[in-house]
């Protein structure tokens, strides 16, 4: 079989309204999903998309920055170059993680279809079926429960709690949440990187006595000795996210030892990196589950794809898409009891009509 090369790249900027807004961290917000999708054509017309969720308050990329970045710079390294070869080509390029992310992840689903694979088969996932978190925002209590409330309805078993503005308020909230459910939906907390050293122990310590499964980046990223001794103390099972952007960040991480699980986010990782970092991680013992990076519907088909390789064994968030009003995909997906099906998420496709009505129109 001949070798494709990357014949066109195409982005389509869009924007998706949402519920309410999603707060976390000590001052982050998001109120509409204005995401990129990035569509890669092969030279044998093997076609692959993938979903480019800017984060500039995380990796300081907006959708403009995505579309010039892949018009200016990475589309000339990649036009014409075997397909294969597009991580490697896109290497020379620092950080714009996401689009970089978006490109890859749509090269390989051109490739897939190039080899008549299914985008399961080609990323070696074997599982049929994923679990799946839910991330709950910081806000008002009564707003939060309601939401909560409307996401189990829909099928969430899990919930990512978002603490770190205020504490008491946190520990309400998930007693609440606690009381609502029971043992019907497991909680675990993520803070984002605002607990203090000096109080992180007592807070992890006090967040296991609740029943909470594990805590997100408790510390900042840049204390890297304090969240080595964190981790020592084993007062709960610490998610690595931010701490390990990439392959080089999770070699360093491993080195010190400062987490349980790694949190692999295919859309700043691409696939191409992910497998790495799945590897790296499983193979240190380590856990791993996958965000999508408040995804559309798109995107956590995506992910889940990529969640169903064997070494995932936790929890994704893949349920972002339960928080948006509109869609350009051509099927919702469904949860049940706490799972999401791969072959639901290989059936879903991008619905052109939606795609229009939603895309953000250029200004000259």
């Amino acid at each position: 079989m001949s070798v494709p090369t990357i014949a066109a790249i195409e982005t389509t900027e869009f924007r998706l309204p949402m519920h309410g807004e999603l707060r976390w961290g000590s001052q982050s917000s998001l109120a509409a999903a204005r995401h990129v999708l990035v569509t890669v054509a092969l030279s044998d017309d093997s076609r692959g998309v993938a979903e480019a969720p800017p984060r500039p308050t995380i990796y300081g990329e907006t959708a403009a920055t995505v579309i010039a970045i892949i018009r200016d710079e990475l589309a000339p390294r990649l036009l014409g170059q075997p397909a294969h070869k597009a991580w490697t080509c896109m290497a020379p390029i620092r950080n714009n993680h996401t689009a970089k992310g978006a490109l890859d992840m749509a090269v390989h689903d051109a490739l897939a279809q190039h080899a008549g694979h299914s985008l399961a088969e080609h990323l070696g996932a074997t599982q049929a079926r994923v679990r799946v978190s839910y991330i709950l925002g910081i806000g008002a209590r009564d707003e939060v429960l309601a939401e909560a409330e409307r996401v189990v309805a829909q099928g969430v078993r899990v919930l990512k709690v978002k603490v770190g503005r205020d504490w008491e308020d946190d520990l309400a909230r998930i007693r609440d949440l606690q009381a609502m459910f029971g043992a019907t939906v497991d909680l675990y907390a993520d803070a984002n990187e605002t607990m203090q050293a000096d109080k992180a122990g007592a807070r992890l310590a006090a967040l296991r006595e609740m029943g909470l499964r594990y805590c997100e980046e408790p510390l900042p990223v840049e204390q890297m000795r304090a969240r080595a001794a964190l981790r020592a103390q084993d007062a709960l099972p610490i998610i690595a996210d931010d701490s390990a952007f990439t392959v080089r960040d999770l070699q360093r991480e491993l080195e010190l030892d400062t987490f349980d699980i790694l949190n692999i986010k295919t859309p700043r990782t691409g696939y191409t990196a992910s497998l790495a970092m799945a590897a790296l991680a499983h193979g240190h013992a380590k856990g791993i589950m996958v965000g999508s990076q408040a995804g559309s519907t798109i995107g956590a088909a995506r992910a889940a794809i990529f969640a169903a390789r064997p070494e995932v064994a936790h929890p994704s968030e893949l349920s972002f898409f339960l928080k948006l009003r509109e869609e350009i995909t051509d099927r919702p997906l469904t949860l049940v009891d706490g799972w999401l099906t791969v072959r639901e998420a290989l059936a879903v496709r991008i619905d052109p009509v939606r795609l229009r009505a939603m895309a953000v129109r250029a200004v000259a």
